[in-house]
């Protein structure tokens, strides 16, 4: 019996930065033997992003690359040279997945098209994440998190009505390809074992944008409809309100003035025509009031206060958590969310959990991040190369 729900599953993880790491980040938590492949001496690019421990770079206290490759096996070599190439063609005969994210033209310039690989083994599923996929008038394009986002269709209606496009902070354009890349890999395995042969997977981080149900997919759909460009906000205060310690966010609307009203402490203003009134609720005279009755209420308590008080009442609210808070939230530790990892370079750092979980699977200690080819004795020596040849390898610049 497998101890964990991906323990059958070998990937070799090709890939680098963020969208492809994190989709192999996945399928490892959930007990995928996961091998990742990086070019020495510097290896993957996000060992070199921060943020580092006193702000002092180092390749092996990358937060980023931490928090995206851990429970991973990791390796070096260098798929430029011949040694390399059939060392991954040694791999990929091993293996079950491959993941890579290079540019579409770089697998075959290397001699690692799918179709050689699937020539060394045919069951092999190889997922291949790019900004454009593997073919279209924009394939070659250079592309990054901004330009998929903006192509995308969402950043054109985010922000101010009377200023440009604002992207929202963050990389998160290259996590959820990273989500759809690792549900592809798993669809396409499943197939694999039931067809008994594999297949390459495309996966177009412009296509997840475009489809992603984040405003993009209403907003195509209304278009179609109306003819109309969405606009940007026209700049309305958003629900969002200083407290002592921080900020809240409490739904407020016409049809909520029966909840407020006791969670402010004023129940009079359930039957105050000012505020019951549809009509009369608009005049901006009669907003301008509720929300100072708001503000003086909110910016007399903590967060924790104004939240407890309005969930009393079944308002749908809660407070704008800083990391620190994140961290601390009691919800998030009762229910075991945070694991502890000790880095042989960084130290012991709390990891977000895992995304979901089953309560029939054991939950097994994540393992660090690989430090810069940690592994690749180890690695080798399961495909049969003795010390002396690894040490040969090495001397080649190979690994």
């Amino acid at each position: 019996m497998l101890e964990t729900a991906l323990g059958h599953l070998r990937v070799i993880d090709l890939t680098h930065y963020i969208a492809g790491p994190f989709a192999t980040r996945l399928l490892a938590d959930y007990g995928a033997d996961v091998v990742k492949v990086e070019l020495p001496p510097l290896g993957d690019g996000a060992r070199r992003l921060g943020p580092f421990p006193g702000d002092t770079p180092d390749i092996e206290k990358s937060g980023i690359f931490l928090h995206l490759n851990t429970n991973k096996r990791g390796i070096t070599l260098d798929l430029k040279k011949r040694g390399g190439v059939e060392v991954l063609k040694e791999l990929a005969r091993t293996a079950d997945v491959l993941v890579e994210s290079f540019e579409p033209r770089v697998m075959p310039s290397l001699g690692l098209g799918y179709e050689v690989l699937e020539a060394v083994n045919p069951r092999l599923v190889m997922v291949s994440v790019s900004t454009f996929g593997q073919y279209g008038p924009y394939r070659d394009y250079k592309g990054s998190e901004i330009v998929a986002y903006a192509l995308g269709g969402p950043f054109y209606v985010t922000g101010q009505a009377d200023r440009p496009p604002l992207k929202l902070g963050g990389n998160a354009v290259q996590y959820l390809a990273g989500v759809h890349a690792a549900g592809a890999a798993l669809t396409a395995a499943l197939g694999a074992m039931l067809r008994g042969r594999g297949d390459h997977v495309d996966v177009s981080i412009m296509d997840t944008q475009a489809g992603s149900p984040d405003r993009r997919t209403p907003m195509l759909m209304g278009h179609q409809f109306t003819k109309e460009v969405f606009r940007r906000g026209s700049g309305n205060m958003p629900p969002i309100r200083p407290c002592k310690d921080g900020y809240m966010n409490i739904q407020v609307g016409l049809r909520l003035i029966e909840k407020l009203a006791p969670m402010l402490g004023m129940p009079e203003l359930a039957q105050d025509p000012r505020f019951t009134d549809p009509l009369a609720a608009r005049k901006p005279e009669n907003a301008e009031a509720f929300e100072a009755i708001h503000m003086a209420w909110v910016s007399e308590r903590t967060m924790a206060e104004a939240w407890e008080a309005a969930q009393r009442q079944h308002v749908a609210s809660g407070p704008v958590y800083t990391a620190s808070d994140v961290l601390a939230d009691r919800h998030l530790n009762v229910r075991g969310y945070w694991e502890e990892i000790e880095h042989p370079a960084a130290g012991r750092l709390r990891y977000t959990g895992r995304p979901f979980r089953t309560p029939m699977e054991p939950r097994i200690p994540r393992r660090p991040a690989p430090r810069l080819g940690e592994h690749t004795q180890e690695v080798l020596a399961e495909l049969g190369y003795d010390a002396k040849a690894v040490a040969r390898l090495r001397k080649e610049g190979v690994v």
